[in-house]
C-alpha cells in the first residue's frame, strides 16, 4: 500500500504542506528586505533552504516513527483479522505498547480467543451430533421446505438410495435423487402445511417403516422437516404371528374341550347302547385329553424358556439306547398308520459325554410325531445317527427323514419361530398345532451347543438334521 494512502502518510503530507506554506510565506515577505538590509543575502537564502530541508527531514522522520508505532500494529491486526476470516482462530497480535493501540491489540486477542473457544465448542457439539446420528440404527433425514435433503446419517443415506432406485411415478419431479422420496411425500407436505408433528407407518417393498416427522420452525415459518424412520418389519411380523398364535391356541384348546364335553354328555345321557360304543366314546375323550396335555406341556415349556428356568441334567448318554427307546415308542403308531419306521444300526461309538437324556428324547419325540402326522400311507421314515468330523471337533449327527409332501420354500426360514403356526408353515398339516414344537426342539438343541437344520422340497419329503458335540462341557445357563 502506498504511504500517502495511509493515515500516517496523510499526516506527513499535511505537516509537509504546512511547513512549506510557512517557509514560503515568510520568504515572500522577507526577501525584499534581505537584499536591502543584509549585506550577504545569499547566505540568508541558503539559511531558508537549509531550514526547509531540515523541516522536511524532521517531518519525514516523524512520519516513519508514526508508521512504526501506529500503522504497523494496525496492519498486523488487519492481517490477523484476515486469517481469522479464513478459519485460523489461533492467530494472535503482538502487544507493542501500553497506549490505545496496545489496548486495541489486547482486546483483539481476547476477541480471537473467545471466537476460538466458541468455534471449538460448536465443533465439539457438531462432532457429538454427528456421532450420535452415525450410531443410530434409525434413518434420520432432514429436508428443507422445498423438499431438498439437508442432512442425513448413513442409514438415512442408504434408505434414500434404496428408495430412489424404485421406479416411482414422480409426475411432479419429487422422485429424484436429493429430494423427498415418493413414500414420504404426502406426509412431508402435510407437516409443511400444518406445522405439526406426525407419526405414521409406511409399507415399502414388503417392509414396514415407522416414521416420525417433526417440523423445523423459525421466525419466518416452517423451514424444513426432520424425518426419523425405523424398520419395524420384524416387530410387525412377530406381532402378527403372536396374534395368530393366540387365536390358534384358543382354537386348539376349544376344539378338544368341546369334544370332551360333548362325548362326556353322551356318556352321561346313556346314548351309547353297547360297551363297544362306550369304549369308542371313552377312547375319543382319552385322545383329546392327550392332545390337550401336549398343548399344555408345550405352553409350559415355552413359559419356562421365556423365564430362563429351563433345567438341564447333563450326563454321559448312550445314543443307541435313546434311539431304541424312541423307536419302540413310535413303532406301533407308525404300523397302525401304514408307515414304515426304519432305524439305523447300533454303533457302540455313538456316545455323548454330556447331554440331557430326557430333553433329547423330547426333541426326537417331537420330530418323529411331526413326521408321522405328515407322512402318507405306504411311505417310510428314517431315524438314524452317526459320527462326523468337523472343524469344531468330533460331532454326532442325528437325522429324521420322512417321505411326506414337504415344506414350501417360502416357509422354511420361519418354521423354528415360536409363533409361526404349524398349519401355515406346513400346509400338509392335518391335525393342527401351535407351532411351538419345532421352536422347543431348536431351543433344546441349542442348549446342548448343537445345531438343527431342515431340508425340504414340496413332494420330496423333509429331513431334519441335528449335530451335537460329542465331548466338552455343554452346560449353560438355563
Amino acid at each position: 500500500m502506498a504511504i500517502w494512502r495511509t493515515v500516517v502518510g496523510k499526516i506527513w503530507l499535511t505537516i509537509m504542506g504546512l511547513v512549506a506554506v510557512v517557509i514560503c510565506t515568510i520568504g515572500l515577505f522577507l526577501l525584499q528586505y534581505i537584499d536591502i538590509t543584509f549585506e550577504n543575502s545569499v547566505k540568508v537564502k541558503h539559511l531558508f533552504t537549509v531550514a526547509g530541508a531540515v523541516g522536511f527531514l524532521l517531518t519525514t522522520f516523524f512520519a516513519f516513527f508514526l508508521l512504526t508505532k501506529i500503522t504497523q500494529p494496525l496492519r498486523e491486526m488487519k492481517e490477523a483479522a484476515d486469517q481469522i476470516a479464513q478459519g485460523d482462530y489461533t492467530v494472535r497480535v503482538a502487544i507493542r505498547s501500553l497506549d490505545e493501540i496496545g489496548d486495541l491489540a489486547n482486546t483483539f486477542n481476547q476477541m480471537a480467543s473467545e471466537i476460538d473457544s466458541l468455534i471449538r465448542i460448536l465443533e465439539h457439539e457438531r462432532d457429538h451430533l454427528s456421532s450420535v446420528l452415525r450410531s443410530m440404527t434409525d434413518a434420520v433425514i432432514s429436508f428443507d421446505a422445498e423438499g431438498g435433503v439437508i442432512l442425513t446419517n448413513p442409514q438415512g443415506q442408504n434408505l434414500l438410495e434404496e428408495w430412489n432406485d424404485v421406479g416411482w411415478d414422480d409426475e411432479d419431479g419429487q422422485g429424484k435423487v436429493g429430494r423427498v422420496p415418493e413414500p414420504l411425500l404426502e406426509s412431508f407436505r402435510s407437516v409443511i402445511a400444518h406445522g405439526k408433528e406426525m407419526t405414521t407407518k409406511l409399507n415399502v417393498k414388503n417392509e414396514v417403516w415407522s416414521v416420525a416427522l417433526t417440523p423445523l420452525a423459525s421466525t419466518s415459518g416452517i423451514r424444513g422437516v426432520v424425518a426419523v424412520m425405523r424398520d419395524v418389519t420384524e416387530e410387525h411380523r412377530v406381532d402378527k404371528l403372536r396374534n395368530d398364535f393366540v387365536a390358534n391356541v384358543s382354537h386348539e384348546i376349544r376344539t378338544p374341550l368341546s369334544m370332551v364335553q360333548g362325548y362326556s354328555e353322551a356318556l352321561l345321557d346313556d346314548i351309547a347302547a353297547s360297551p363297544e360304543e362306550r369304549r369308542e366314546l371313552v377312547q375319543v375323550i382319552y385322545d383329546e385329553s392327550l392332545r390337550m396335555g401336549r398343548l399344555v406341556k408345550d405352553l409350559l415349556d415355552l413359559a419356562r424358556m421365556e423365564a430362563g428356568h429351563l433345567e438341564m441334567n447333563y450326563e454321559r448318554l448312550d445314543m443307541n439306547a435313546l434311539l431304541g427307546r424312541v423307536y419302540r415308542k413310535f413303532a406301533a403308531m407308525a404300523k397302525e398308520k401304514g408307515i414304515l419306521l426304519v432305524k439305523s444300526e447300533d454303533d457302540e461309538t455313538l456316545v455323548l459325554e454330556s447331554a440331557d437324556r430326557d430333553r433329547l428324547e423330547q426333541v426326537l419325540t417331537n420330530l418323529l410325531d411331526n413326521a408321522i402326522r405328515h407322512t402318507p400311507l405306504g411311505a417310510r421314515i428314517l431315524l438314524g445317527a452317526k459320527k462326523i468330523a468337523s472343524q469344531d471337533g468330533e460331532q454326532l449327527e442325528i437325522t429324521v427323514q420322512d417321505e411326506g409332501e414337504g415344506i414350501p420354500p417360502e416357509d422354511l426360514p420361519y418354521i423354528f419361530e415360536r409363533f409361526y403356526k404349524a398349519d401355515k408353515a406346513r400346509k400338509r398339516e392335518s391335525s393342527g398345532g401351535t407351532g411351538l414344537g419345532l421352536f422347543i426342539v431348536k431351543t433344546l438343541v441349542e442348549a446342548h451347543r448343537g445345531k438343527i437344520r431342515v431340508q425340504s422340497k414340496p413332494g420330496s419329503g423333509t429331513t431334519f438334521t441335528i449335530t451335537l458335540p460329542v465331548s466338552g462341557d455343554t452346560r449353560r445357563q438355563g
